[in-house]
């Protein structure tokens, strides 16, 4: 079988007359079927010929066929392929090509037709149809007349349909569309918007600018002017306000998503804040709790998706603060002050210098950010979120399994026999012998986990419809918390697990500043500058892994006035001795993919999502903090009800949804995946396997530092951890090509973030 390509431009509707012509043309034929229910490639296409040729008499099926399909050598002649067709490409993040497999135009010059016929048919189900392929949703199919003009031939008529669908955007709008008016009115806004100035075109091009390596900075920024960078980021995001709550409304299934977003948002921020109240409250004996974590989440969490510069980025606490906080009390106690002023005067401090890192456009250094920096950094929160369930429930473990109460509970099983007095020694050894508490936690963690991930990956199961699918992908996590929640407070309501507690308290009295003395605020200062860098680290990664090309956002970064915002925020709750907060992991990049419609495609088998559009609102996270602050009516009954064992299982589920994406995480799997299972990806295309390992062995020994001195017993270690996380920068661009040839580097570590 011969095969030949060629690169054709697409039509340029401003300029070709003919192109408006022939949409113009189709809109008045309409040959158009929708949710075609076929399965064959054949079926498709005697259908769709059925159509158009029914006024063409002299013209036979077979001779149609003839034309359009390649045929083999055999006896029977049997279809294989589509003789000439034409599909869309992409260029990859770095380089390469990508087929749209939603979509693919065949045309064909046709003997014995009167004139030119096109026919789009959108099918029901994503049909396999090759290689190149495999995920088919719409055919376009165009004949023509062999002696046809040339700007009216078969591949001219061809290209004109083929920029219509070029545009994930627009097929996306077409599969929403319900019937064949609509479907009409989208092609003609479509062709419309295109013949008006290209429209279309702009947006590609600037999401190119954002991909390439040169618009980390613009004409006028490369300077630190005081201010400069937050005025920038003003006049960028400021344009698109009202469009940040508007565009979560309007559009087909925007309804939808947003209300699933919300819900999502709900509670992968209540749960974990309850999380990390519980770990606060022991950590400093009741100075911060749950109550008080609630509180944060809220304000923090309102007043940066209305004011902050990029508001898909979340906000909350999270295990390096919980960990920082852990250091504050130590340092209380040993400087013998009281631990909230301490608090509030380091995180006073950390916010002023926040405020500095924002005026002076401190950010333009996380250019130097890779995409190994990333991948070492939401690893990282991977491993705190699984440490933190699996402490948890060994420490359950220990307190109710493998205590002397119940070995002394195993002995009177081999011998009954007890002293009378004994009865006393026997109910205060057993008090804490509860084996079933342990397994009853471990049941529900793994349960929260399974049922999560399960209905997260049910759109790629073949089961129910594909509306009913998303539904429950949507809804995975609240189906799972408040399922394995009802198991462990009803169903099993015998066994008593650990549930929170709450202390009521003022929650909006000042700390009292004063009372610190001189070495306190000198120790003060010092935690708030390593703090600082903890806050300008993960706010900028976050943002920067939200800001990802591959997510299409299309109104600009804002990394200068999200690091103000978090700057004033954090002021305000420091002062209340508040849980401070910043943007989180993987929160941030969930929320994007809540609010999201994707594409899925297929490569050599493996399936690759692919997003679309985001709706790029503000409106998800007021709601969901809402909800939040009215949840402080449900403290403590009945959140409560939710035990511990869920939210740890909450945690499983947040670290193992946010592998997804991770190339480290990816090239780790390949160390146990057979050679033959390979994904096609372009580095193991283009570089040599062992290079590949050793990256990856570096990124590891990266990860393993950064663990051992964030988990580390001894605060002083702990207190340099976010040192650790910024030296992560210059051992990328010093050391590391020091070991890996820049090419390979090159290939397995390319930037995409556009700070400014």
């Amino acid at each position: 079988m011969y095969a030949s390509h060629e690169r054709i431009p697409k039509k340029d509707f401003r300029h070709e007359v003919q192109a408006k012509k022939d949409v113009a043309s189709f809109l008045g034929m309409a040959q158009l079927m929708l949710d075609m229910v076929e399965t064959s490639l054949q079926d498709i296409l005697d259908t769709m010929l059925e159509k158009i040729l029914k006024d063409e008499t002299k013209c036979t099926m077979a001779s149609a066929k003839s034309a359009l399909f390649t045929h083999d050598s055999g006896r029977f002649r049997l279809l294989r392929h589509f003789s000439k067709t034409i599909q869309g490409t992409s260029e990859t993040e770095y380089g390469g090509i990508d087929y749209d497999q939603s979509w693919i135009c065949a045309f064909a010059s046709v003997p014995d037709i009167k004139k030119r016929h096109v026919a789009i048919a959108r099918l029901q189900y994503p049909r396999n149809l090759g290689e190149t392929s495999q995920e088919v949703q719409f055919i376009i199919l165009v004949i023509a007349p062999r002696k046809e003009k040339t700007m009216r031939n078969a591949l001219e008529t061809a290209r004109t349909f083929s920029s219509l669908f070029m545009y994930p955007e627009i097929r996306q709008e077409l599969l929403d569309c319900q019937d064949e008016e609509e479907f009409m009115a989208t092609l003609k806004k479509t062709e419309e918007e295109l013949r008006g100035g290209d429209k279309m075109d702009r947006r590609r091009i600037k999401m190119e600018a954002i991909k390439s390596a040169a618009a980390f900075e613009r004409p006028g920024d490369q300077t630190f002017k005081p201010g400069a960078g937050v005025w920038n980021d003003l006049k960028r995001r400021a344009p698109h306000y009202i469009s940040d709550f508007t565009d979560g409304l309007k559009g087909r299934r925007s309804l939808h998503k947003l209300l699933s977003a919300t819900v999502f948002l709900y509670f992968a921020c209540v749960l974990p804040s309850i999380a990390f109240g519980t770990l606060n409250e022991r950590n400093t004996h009741g100075d911060l709790d749950v109550k008080k974590v609630f509180v944060s989440q809220t304000l923090g969490g309102l007043m940066f998706a209305l004011f902050g510069g990029q508001p898909l980025v979340i906000l909350q606490t999270t295990a390096p603060l919980a960990l920082y906080t852990k250091i504050i009390y130590e340092f209380s106690h040993s400087l013998e002050v009281e631990f909230l002023p301490m608090f509030g005067l380091v995180g006073l401090f950390s916010s002023g210098f926040l405020l500095i890192y924002s005026i002076f456009g401190l950010s333009r250094v996380m250019k130097y950010t890779t995409r190994s920096t990333e991948e070492i950094f939401a690893l990282f929160i991977v491993v705190a979120y699984v440490v933190d369930a699996i402490r948890s429930l060994t420490a359950d473990f220990y307190s109710h399994f493998d205590t002397e109460g119940c070995k002394f509970v195993n002995l009177t099983a081999l011998n009954s026999s007890l002293p009378e007095n004994s009865s006393t020694l026997h109910s205060v050894l057993t008090d804490n012998c509860q084996p079933e508490r342990p397994l009853l936690h471990m049941i529900l963690l793994l349960g929260t986990l399974w049922v999560g991930i399960t209905l997260y990956n049910c759109t790629k199961s073949p089961y129910l419809t594909e509306g009913k699918r998303e539904l429950l992908a949507d809804y995975a996590l609240p189906i799972a918390v408040v399922f394995n929640g009802f198991m462990g407070s009803y169903a099993f309501r015998a066994v008593q697990l650990e549930r929170f507690q709450v202390r009521e308290r003022a929650m909006f009295q000042m700390v009292a500043l004063d009372s610190l003395h001189p070495i306190a605020m000198v120790v003060a200062l010092g935690l708030g500058f390593c703090l600082s860098l903890l806050f300008f680290m993960d706010q900028n990664i976050s943002a920067a892994i939200v800001n990802n090309p591959a997510h299409k956002l299309k109104k600009g970064s804002a990394y200068h006035l999200d690091l103000l915002v978090v700057a004033a925020i954090n002021t305000v709750l420091s002062l209340f001795g508040l849980p401070w907060v910043h943007g989180a992991l993987p929160h941030s990049p969930l929320h994007v993919r809540a609010l999201a419609d994707v594409e899925v495609r297929v490569d050599q088998g493996h399936l690759y999502p692919i997003i679309v559009r985001v709706r790029e609102t503000r409106v998800a996270a007021i709601l969901s903090h809402i909800l939040i602050g009215l949840s402080l009516l449900l403290l403590p009954s009945p959140l409560n009800y939710i035990p511990q064992a869920v939210l740890n299982g909450l945690f499983l589920f947040m670290a193992v949804s946010s592998l997804t994406g991770n190339q480290l995480f990816e090239r780790l799997m390949l160390l146990v995946t057979e050679q033959s299972a390979y994904p096609p990806n372009h580095y193991i295309r283009r570089v040599p396997l062992g290079k590949i390992h050793m990256w990856s062995l570096c990124q590891v020994l990266q990860l393993g530092l950064l663990c051992g001195l964030g988990f580390a017993p001894l605060i002083y270690l702990e207190m340099v951890f976010p040192l650790v996380i910024l030296s992560l920068m210059p051992i990328r661009h010093i050391l590391m090509p020091r070991i890996l040839d820049p090419k390979y580097i090159e290939a397995l570590d390319a930037s995409h973030t556009d700070f400014q």
